[in-house]
């Protein structure tokens, strides 16, 4: 797989995992939406070049993905699990300054509504795991 292969992943597993933090209390709302498209313009889009097959920035795979699974309402354990399993499986992906905003973007979302509930802390915790970050939410 080339690097930009890998990062058209890494943005669409990251749209499950925005979706799953969004979606862990049984409600996306429309709070949470709108702080996913903002912290996407915000962190996401100027972090590399990458393009997706259309030639847009690969970035914008997180805001597709998160919409889509958005409209299909999967489990949120299902879609933790795609972003744990392409982080277990890409390890040397997850240099610090990735996992820094993967945490601070899943951190903005679980805040976006009425602040951190315990659905949201217990994931936020789970995905300290997943990263291998020794230090809680």
């Amino acid at each position: 797989m080339n690097t930009e292969q890998l990062w058209n992943r890494f943005y669409a597993k990251l749209g499950h995992l925005c979706y799953a933090i969004a979606a862990c209390d049984k409600k996306v709302t429309p709070a949470e939406i709108q702080k996913v498209k903002e912290l996407v313009k915000k962190d996401w889009v100027n972090l590399e070049s990458s393009l997706d097959p259309y030639g847009s920035d690969a970035a914008y795979q997180i805001e597709i993905l998160f919409e889509w699974l958005e409209e299909n309402n999967p489990s949120y354990e299902v879609s933790f699990e795609e972003f744990s399993d392409f982080a277990r499986e890409n390890p040397q992906f997850f240099i610090p300054v990735i996992k820094e905003r993967v945490i601070k973007t899943a951190d903005r979302i679980a805040a976006a509504f009425a602040g951190k509930n315990k659905s949201e802390l217990t994931l936020l915790f789970k995905l300290h795991k997943v990263l291998n970050i020794k230090h809680a939410v």
